[in-house]
């Protein structure tokens, strides 16, 4: 049984220690939080020792692993740390906000074998990871195209846009994923975003809403649509167009069932309005993989240079947005 040390007690963690507990292969043997009351709450509601200090996690020497759920700010050192001392690593996206300090990390952790997979649980998603593998066996022939949209139900507190280093590095993180997932090498960004004038973006210096278009190395295009906001619900689709035709993943509603009558035709109930609803099976999905990895003594399916790729397209965006040009990427 995989002992695991939690740090982060917070929402995202709190959806992280269920995946560990119903796997059925680990135990969450630890929970760390600065904040001492969330720490001894998720800890206590899992039989799990508690501490505001990851350190007396990291010192454990039954732990075996540990799943960074914590503040962005402490990715770095905390993954760190955990590698020296011998630990299996899951780390939520993004490894960081700032290039110098992932490669510097990189250097700190690379001649001690480390296994760091990063979260990015989208490429966990069944109904994905389906058209993946369909592409990738030639059910539409060669990809030419992909289309990914993202549009998030309500838009994000100013404290958290604040400190979330901007759409690009926070939200399209994952669209940046989902692109590599299929398209490989990514070697051209073109971004144009919006504040659409809200006081909230404008304060903040971010985007309410962004269109990208992306170039692989052997010329396959990916368009990227992001909202924060969207009337209707947590808009998640993607579609994947090749030279024999082309696969969807749609969006989920509640139940299955559609209506239609005199005043509607095929109508369907609202949308799922929060991620977890639409994403905890590929929360599981990739802590499943983590798993497996390690029993397996592989390299997980997505890791440190893959989330250390998709923050280079987060920079090229950025770049591509203050500059109005094609942005050319070297490493993405």
């Amino acid at each position: 049984m995989l002992r695991v040390a939690l740090f982060g007690a917070g929402r995202i963690g709190q959806v992280h220690a269920r995946s560990i507990v119903e796997s059925g292969e680990a135990e969450l043997a630890w929970v760390c939080d600065p904040i001492e009351e969330a720490a001894s709450t998720l800890a206590g509601k899992y039989g799990a020792k508690w501490s505001p200090a990851p350190g007396d996690a990291i010192d454990d020497k039954s732990v075996d692993a540990v799943l960074i759920a914590s503040a962005t700010s402490t990715h770095t050192d905390l993954m760190r740390d955990a590698v020296l001392a011998g630990k299996k690593v899951l780390c939520e996206k993004p490894i960081d906000l700032d290039m110098a300090k992932i490669d510097a990390t990189w250097e700190a952790i690379k001649g001690s074998a480390p296994f760091v997979m990063l979260g990015f649980n989208r490429r966990f998603d069944p109904s994905f990871r389906e058209v993946n593998a369909r592409v990738k066996a030639g059910d539409i022939g060669r990809l030419r195209a992909l289309r990914v949209t993202s549009r998030d139900p309500q838009g994000p507190p100013a404290a958290y846009l604040a400190v979330s280093g901007g759409m690009f590095r926070d939200m399209t993180i994952h669209d940046f994923d989902m692109a590599r997932y299929f398209l490989g090498q990514v070697t051209e960004v073109s971004a144009v975003a919006s504040h659409n004038n809200d006081p909230v973006f404008m304060g903040a210096n971010d985007h309410a809403q962004a269109m990208l278009t992306l170039k692989s190395a052997d010329g396959v295009l990916c368009t990227i649509v992001n909202s924060r906001t969207c009337a209707y619900g947590y808009d998640q689709r993607l579609e994947a167009f090749g030279d024999l035709g082309s696969l969807e993943a749609g969006n989920m509603t509640a139940t299955t069932v559609r209506a239609s009558n005199a005043k509607e035709t095929e109508a369907a109930g609202p949308v799922l309005n929060f991620f977890l609803q639409r994403y905890m099976p590929a929360y599981k999905a990739e802590f499943a993989e983590f798993v497996a990895a390690i029993k397996e003594d592989r390299e997980p399916v997505v890791g440190f240079a893959d989330g250390r790729a998709a923050l280079v397209l987060a920079e090229a965006a950025i770049e591509s947005v203050a500059t109005g040009k094609v942005v050319t990427v070297t490493r993405g």
